[in-house]
This record gives structure tokens, sequence and C-alpha cells, in this order.
């Protein structure tokens, strides 16, 4: 069953770092099959996991399934970057196109304090 095991977080981890991969080189072309692929694996591992009694598996085992979480929190903080990052770029945008859309007519606000000009 370890072995079986073993091959799932091999598969995932693959998975986690061609998403990174891709995430860090701005590729973002496939990543909704990356997305499914992980989605795939961490259902497998879960799946897998439900037949393992934590105080029965090896050390080598133990410290694979450490690492595969600290790959897990990496890829977890990386993909949260990206998404404040793609906020912050709607949002100027947002901004951008509202402020396009007005005459100046009713100036924006800025701090309470109507701008003028």
């Amino acid at each position: 069953m370890e072995a079986v095991l073993t091959q799932a977080i091999n598969r995932l981890e693959a998975v986690l770092a061609g998403e990174m991969m891709a995430l860090r080189a701005s590729d973002h072309s496939g990543l909704g099959e990356i997305s499914h692929r992980k989605n795939q694996s961490l259902m497998e591992l879960t799946r897998i996991g439900r037949g393992l009694e934590p105080h029965g598996m090896s050390g080598e085992l133990q410290d694979r399934l450490l690492v595969l979480r600290e790959r897990l929190t990496d890829n977890s903080r990386l993909l949260e970057l990206h998404m404040e990052a793609t906020a912050e770029v709607a949002g100027l945008i947002t901004r951008a196109m509202a402020e396009a859309e007005s005459d100046g007519t009713y100036g924006a606000s800025v701090n309470g304090a109507k701008r003028i000009g």
C-alpha cells in the first residue's frame, strides 16, 4: 500500500512543480488542465490514505508526506500571491474604466474632499 501512496505522491509533486513553474513564468495557458490534474491527484491521495493507519507508516513514507505538505504550502502561497496580484490589476482596470467613462462633472472625492480639475 505504501508503494501505491508513494507513486501518487510522486504524481502530485510533478503536477505541483509544473504549476509552480508555469505561474513563475506567467504562463497561464495550461493552468486549467493543471488544476484538474491536481484535483485528481488530491482525490487519489485521499482515497489511498483512507486505508492507512498513521502509526503503521514507515519513517520514509512519513518523511515523504512532510515534504509533500511543504510543497503544498509553497504552492498555496504562490497561488495566493497570484490571486492578490490579479485582484490588484482588476482594481486598477476598474478604476481606469470608471475614470475614462466619467466626464468630470461629478468629480471623484479623495479622502472626503472633492477633487478639482
